[in-house]
């Protein structure tokens, strides 16, 4: 598909502000890490860490969980991108599912694995997305309130050793530190004309 000269490319789509890579992080990255450590606990909490052990058990889960998520939503920025839609369309949910549990299921479980997978990661991963947009707005003023409040309660106290010296209280340190310095140098100049007088 071509487009007029002098057109940039998808300059007519909804995404053409934002491509793919502006915030894929946020999309694919924290939901990976999130399923990881949703994994660890449930590892944790498994039947099977009495076989396998504590520590591999999480780690089992983790990776999957992982792996499930990097699919699925690796899936969906791709149907999002080929689609050329916004982010909160939650068809790119339906068709990411779909493709990632068709794949992920095929390997687990044949023909029935993968649509069992497929129908089950779409229906999950629709629903997870559909309230991850409806707490959007939530989840950013409690981040706002939270950089605010560690900002705020991240105050170095006066008697502490560690300080945040402004600009003159940093220029007096450096001139006591050149002091000091200087002081060294003499003494230990005289150390070595005492040393070497027999």
């Amino acid at each position: 598909m071509s487009t007029p000269a002098g057109e940039a490319a998808g300059a007519g789509t909804p995404e053409a502000a934002a491509p793919f890579s502006a915030d894929w992080k946020e999309r694919i990255l924290v939901p990976v890490a999130a399923a990881g450590v949703v994994g660890v606990g449930f590892g944790l909490l498994s039947r099977h860490r009495a076989r396998l052990g504590a520590l591999r058990a999480a780690a089992t889960y983790a990776a999957n969980l992982s792996v499930v998520a990097g699919c699925y939503g690796g899936a969906r920025e791709l149907a999002r991108d080929a689609r050329a839609t916004t982010t909160d369309d939650l068809m790119n949910s339906v068709v990411g599912g779909l493709a990632s549990g068709a794949v992920l299921g095929r390997i687990q479980g044949g023909h029935f694995g993968a649509v069992k997978y497929a129908v089950t990661l779409a229906v999950a991963g629709t629903a997870m997305d559909y309230e991850s947009m409806k707490l959007s707005p939530q989840w950013r003023d409690w981040k706002e309130h939270l950089s605010v409040s560690m900002k705020e309660w991240f105050i170095v106290p006066d008697w502490s050793p560690i300080q945040v010296l402004d600009e003159e209280a940093l220029a007096k340190k450096r001139e006591r530190e050149e002091m000091v310095f200087g002081q060294r140098e003499r003494v230990r100049a005289l150390n070595k004309l005492n040393k070497e007088e027999p």
